[in-house]
């Protein structure tokens, strides 16, 4: 029971951290906090449900159409509502605007498609159960657990290995500085944007499959427990987010197993709050001086 509570717990957590992805590698960069996010992650499961039962892809393509859109979607929020805004005395205008980015999106969704849960279409992908071990493991549990394993590996090498990842560190490390190196900063930010957005999306696919339900407000929460995710694990660290996201995920499902499930979301976020009391800079997380 426990051992089946726990792969369920990472299978959650593994969702968290592909959208808490996104809100790390933007604050690593330009210090903004982009509550548009889970939006975006609400747009991708939309995208990839418009992919299967209109369109009538696979799976398979599906999602990639819908990280595709996603990409262009969170490219285009970047370039009209924060960068007219980089480089302001002062951060409030960015992170308003950002929430009314966030408020904009999931409006736009109700006046497309109303306020009601759509489900997929039966037979959209087999959800067989396997014993593995005595723990009965899904199919669909599976397909996310690899999945997401994959799509953090390739982000990592993308930031490790190539030269638009050294780019992206240059930029966290200091932006003006990689700006007067010959790097094109609107360029590497706008490249974040679609790499957090595109993780974000594929999260959103598979979680509005995992549950079999999309709707418009389901970016809400998941995306203020992908920023805690972020945080819990080191804001501006893509392992922390990681990590950050697999064990707020454990955390949930273990609560609603062993206490309420009325108790989930409060149980998140006060471990949360008790983190950031004995270790403010997150789980991995480094801390910064003050530049005087």
């Amino acid at each position: 029971m426990l051992l089946e509570q726990l792969i369920n717990g990472v299978t959650l957590g593994s969702t968290y951290a592909l959208i808490a992805l996104g809100y790390t590698m933007v604050y690593g960069i330009i210090q903004l906090i982009n509550f548009a996010h889970g939006e975006i992650y609400m747009f991708g499961a939309f995208a990839g449900l418009f992919c299967v039962t209109v369109l009538g892809l696979p799976f398979g393509i599906a999602l990639l159409g819908a990280m595709a859109f996603c990409m262009i979607l969170g490219m285009s929020v970047e370039r009209v509502a924060y960068r007219p805004l980089r480089g302001r005395s002062t951060r409030l205008s960015p992170l308003i605007s950002a929430m009314g980015v966030s408020t904009f999106l999931s409006t736009l969704m109700v006046l497309i498609r109303g306020t009601n849960t759509t489900r997929y279409p039966e037979g959209t992908m087999m959800n067989a159960t396997f014993q593995i071990l005595g723990i009965n493991i899904s199919s669909m549990q599976i397909m996310i657990l690899l999945l997401s394993a994959g799509l953090m590996l390739a982000l990592q090498w993308i930031v490790r290995r190539t030269k638009i990842g050294k780019a992206m560190r240059a930029c966290s490390l200091d932006l003006e500085a990689a700006s007067l190196m010959g790097v094109n900063v609107n360029r590497i930010i706008s490249v974040t944007f679609a790499l957090g957005s595109a993780l974000a999306a594929a999260g959103g696919v598979m979680v509005g499959l995992y549950y079999n339900a999309v709707w418009p407000y389901m970016g809400t929460m998941a995306g203020m427990k992908a920023f805690a995710a972020a945080v819990l694990g080191g804001i501006g660290s893509i392992p922390g987010a990681m990590l950050g996201g697999v064990l707020l995920g454990v955390l949930e499902i273990m609560g609603v197993a062993y206490l309420s499930s009325s108790y989930k979301d409060a149980i998140a976020f006060a471990v949360l709050i008790i983190v950031l009391i004995i270790r403010p800079q997150g789980l991995l997380g480094q801390k910064k001086s003050k530049k005087v």
